[in-house]
């Protein structure tokens, strides 16, 4: 290998941890605000997403929505439902390429969903993009909760 060649990878990895360092600090935001709006508080969520239309989420309920008009709307329903909860994401894996990113890991914790206890623990996928002024998440995916549906049924069933 040429001198030179080593010299620009080096680089390379320099720029590539420094944008994994912003996307571990984004995803931290984001899972304040998610913890946030398990206690009925949502405005924190509107700073760390995208506000485009091309934003995207699968929840564990098994909704889909796409734009942020839509996305927001969605957490602000959530945020009425659940209470005293608490989420942390565990085995972490960042990638970044340009502009974009994604994360992947696990999501553990639990809170109260129309006052029946339920458990968080699914994989979850949250893509990011980088703006003018910070990352932000523009996807977030997990897996169904099944115990999450059961309790959402339950509570329309009752209302």
């Amino acid at each position: 290998m040429f001198k030179g060649q080593e010299k620009h990878s080096r680089k390379k990895e320099v720029i590539s941890v420094s944008a994994a360092d912003e996307v571990r600090e984004a995803s931290e935001r984001f899972y304040a605000a998610l913890n946030r709006m398990l206690n009925g508080n949502t405005a924190p969520l509107a700073g760390i997403w995208s506000h485009s239309a091309t934003v995207t989420t699968m929840h564990p309920i098994g909704a889909r929505e796409v734009g942020w008009d839509k996305v927001g709307q969605v957490w602000e329903q959530v945020a009425k439902v659940f209470s005293g909860g608490q989420v942390k994401l565990s085995d972490q894996l960042i990638q970044v390429s340009g502009d974009m990113a994604y994360e992947v890991g696990t999501e553990r914790g639990q809170a109260k969903l129309g006052g029946q206890q339920v458990a968080i623990e699914h994989r979850v996928t949250n893509i990011y993009r980088r703006g003018a002024e910070a990352w932000k998440i523009v996807h977030h995916h997990t897996d169904v909760s099944p115990a999450m549906v059961d309790a959402l049924s339950r509570l329309q069933a009752n209302t």
